[in-house]
């Protein structure tokens, strides 16, 4: 019998274990129970069951939706551009300067969004005083704004992906007579390849989920998803917030799961 009695600090363990699955998949159970209410406004118990919400999420929230979808491409897309090289020079080379430019790429991380976007927002009302360049209310300013913040993502990842790796095998290739340049495209990069698309996906998500910077960014004809949403919560209470919640969770669930099959970024991504 007290071969199997567990300790109270085992027991505790688990307690701990217990609520943290509840907190984190409570709330999920209960969004995905509240988008398919047959019900304008939320009430319980419903009257009946629905899929009808999610037909209406394009309708609704199509505009937003591309918006923040290019948003977050073009964030992605220059962020892997500057973070991948900055990630192996970083990690490859040593030279003087290094620490504070490793702090200045990942410093917006530790800055709240809206600081950051209070900051670009009046500073791109001075260029416009100035220069008379329409910045604000732009796509360009909003995409400048979101590299701030997935920049860190991709340049930690892309460091995470390196810190194990044993560079004998660039030694090697460079020794039997590859350019730098090769050693970097045929060796370095494979190498990076886990961290790489986790940098992507992460600085994807990042950018199209953001909401405290980006109230500062936007214009009219010129709305990311969050915002709508907020803006949709202040006159209606439907389940169509909780369809398009459950929406993204599925997308974004999805994409982790088969990216992670493919290259394993659970061992880069923690």
């Amino acid at each position: 019998m007290t071969a199997f009695a567990l300790s109270p600090s085992r027991l505790a363990a688990n307690a701990l274990v217990t609520v943290g699955a509840a907190v984190i998949f409570v709330p999920l159970v209960l969004t995905v129970y509240l988008s398919v209410f047959d019900e304008t406004i939320i009430v319980f118990p419903p009257q009946g069951y629905t899929l009808a919400w999610y037909a209406r999420i394009l309708p609704e929230f199509g505009g937003a939706l591309r918006t923040s979808g290019l948003t977050a491409l073009g964030a992605a897309t220059i962020s892997l551009a500057v973070g991948i090289p900055a990630g192996i020079g970083l990690s490859r080379y040593r030279f003087r300067g290094r620490r504070a430019a490793v702090t200045l790429l990942l410093a917006p991380l530790t800055i709240p969004g809206v600081a950051i976007g209070l900051g670009i927002f009046v500073l791109a009302v001075l260029i416009e005083e100035r220069t008379e360049w329409a910045l604000s209310g732009s796509v360009w300013l909003m995409v400048a704004a979101h590299v701030l913040i997935t920049l860190p993502w991709v340049v930690r990842l892309c460091l995470a992906s390196l810190a194990n790796h044993d560079r004998a095998a660039e030694e090697a290739a460079a020794s039997l007579g590859a350019t730098p340049l090769m050693v970097i495209w045929r060796v370095t990069l494979p190498a990076m390849r886990g961290g790489i698309v986790a940098g992507a996906l992460f600085a994807f998500i990042v950018s199209f989920e953001n909401l405290e910077m980006t109230l500062f960014l936007t214009a009219p004809g010129l709305t990311t998803l969050p915002i709508a949403v907020l803006s949709y919560l202040q006159y209606h209470i439907d389940p169509l917030i909780a369809a398009i919640a459950v929406a993204q969770i599925v997308l974004v669930g999805g994409a982790l799961v088969l990216l992670d099959r493919q290259v394993r970024i659970s061992r880069v991504a923690v």
